[in-house]
Formats: C-alpha cells, structure tokens, sequence
C-alpha cells in the first residue's frame, strides 16, 4: 500500500484531494502540505528515513503553481537524490505536461481531479513501485479502428485493417477521440507526442517511436527525430542549399539528411503509382 503526500496551497483543493486519496484502498496514509516549504521538509524527512522507514513516501501529488517555489521546482530538487519519491502532479494547466514528464513524472492530472482519473494514476504509481527494474508501463491510447487509409507504397496492405483508427486524448477531464486520418503530422515532446490537426494540437503520453511503429500502415513516415509525417499531408517537398524540408498546410518541417532520400523515393513512387 502506497504512503503519499498532498501538496496545494489552497486549503478546500488539498482537503479534496486528501479525502479521494485516502478513499482510495491502496492507499495506506495520505498526508498534506499547504505549500513548498512545508512539502520539502516533510520529503527531507522521508528521504534520511529512506524507503523503508517509518517516514517515507512514495508518491507526491504536487500541485504546480503555488506560491514562492513552483511544483516543477520541487520536482527539479528532488532530481538530485538517489530515490525520490514518485512524482504526480495535479494541476489546472496543460501547458506544463512537457516539463512535467521531462521530470520522471508519472502522472499529470488536470483539475477539477475526477476520483476514476486520480484512480489511475495511483494505479501507475503503484504498478511502477512494483517493478524492480523501475521500467514503465507504456500507456495505450489507441480504440478500435472504423476506416481504413491508404498505406505507403511497399507497405503491408493487410496491416492498415489491424491499425486503430482514432487515438483518444485527455484535456480537462474530457476525453475526445481523434481520427488518425485527421492528423497531419505528430511533434516529439520528449515522451510525449503533440498531433497537429486542422483543427488544432492534442498532447499524448506516447513516445513519437511507437506511434511510428504503429501507424506505418496509414501512411505516416518518420522525417526527423522530432517529426513524423502524414504522407498524404504533404504538399511540398524543398529542396535548397542541401538542406531538405517539406510544407505540410500551413507549417514547414525540417527533413533530416537520414531521411530525405527516402522520403523523396516515397513521394515519388506515390505520384507516379
């Protein structure tokens, strides 16, 4: 069972946070902090106690913006000792999630808290303590396909039919779910992955890797360490000075050295059939 700390510094928001955590079964204690200074010297005490002492902690749930240090700036703290604390945050913004990851989080989950989405992420935190060799579990996104987009050439024809067809994605405790084919071209964000649609961008904690595994079959192919692209989507491919890039609507992607030879060969087998 899991010893956690609440971190917030508004009073009604910890005091919420702490009565779903500890109506959580899994959860053996869970105490609060009302803000950083408070929250760091309790984690000092669970860090010279050590995992197994009678002060530790396993996991905090850390509110980002509250007043003097920032919960990144505990996090970015605690990555100086040897076994921190697992990480959550619990905050009312998306913009930081980038941060947070590049941080070891586990977890990133928005306010309002819904009891079933803070369910998971104790779920995560505990699966991970879990495991000696401190491996995470990827998460799967993906629900089951509806359409089927034509493949790249050479691609498996077969393989498209097995590929889901929409990825869900989490912003504000709603869930929507977007069409692969809807997607123009996908951002590394560390360990996460921004999709660019027409209609705007959707952040997912899927690594830009497996989502290029996985979507080989629709017709997305890898351009750069950072950027996998739709095939379909593009409109131009440049070439000037050595350097290489393509136009997809209305943004310009740099095409790797790496890359560009293949990616020409694709387009040009797809214009010719």
């Amino acid at each position: 069972m899991l010893r956690v700390l609440a971190v917030d510094d508004e009073k009604p928001l910890l005091e919420e946070l702490l009565y779903l955590l500890r109506s959580d079964p899994r959860i053996r204690s869970a105490e609060g902090a009302s803000d950083a200074t408070g929250a760091l010297r309790r984690i000092t005490r669970a860090l010279e106690s050590g995992p197994d002492g009678p002060d530790a902690i396993d996991v905090v749930f850390l509110d980002i913006q509250m007043a003097g240090l920032t919960g990144l700036d505990i996090a970015r703290l605690l990555t100086g000792f040897a076994r921190p604390p697992l990480i959550v945050f619990v905050t009312a913004h998306e913009g930081f999630a980038v941060q947070a990851f590049d941080l070891k989080a586990v977890d990133y989950v928005l306010k309002p808290v819904r009891p079933e989405r803070l369910a998971e992420a104790v779920r995560r935190a505990r699966a991970l303590l879990g495991r000696p060799d401190g491996a995470r579990a990827e998460p799967d996104a993906a629900v089951p396909a509806r359409r089927t987009p034509v493949p790249p050439a050479g691609a498996d024809a077969g393989a498209a039919e097995r590929v889901p067809e929409q990825i869900a994605v989490e912003l504000g405790g709603v869930t929507r779910f977007v069409a692969i084919a809807d997607i123009a071209y996908v951002e590394a964000q560390g360990d996460y992955a921004r999709l660019h649609t027409d209609g705007g961008s959707h952040l997912v904690r899927i690594p830009l890797s497996t989502l290029e595994e996985r979507w080989a079959a629709r017709g997305f192919v890898r351009i750069h360490r950072r950027h996998l692209v739709a095939l379909g989507r593009i409109d131009e491919l440049r070439m000037d000075a050595g350097t290489t890039s393509v136009r997809v609507g209305s943004a310009e992607l740099q095409v790797s050295r790496r890359h560009a030879r293949d990616l020409r060969d694709l387009l040009m087998r797809q214009a010719t059939g």
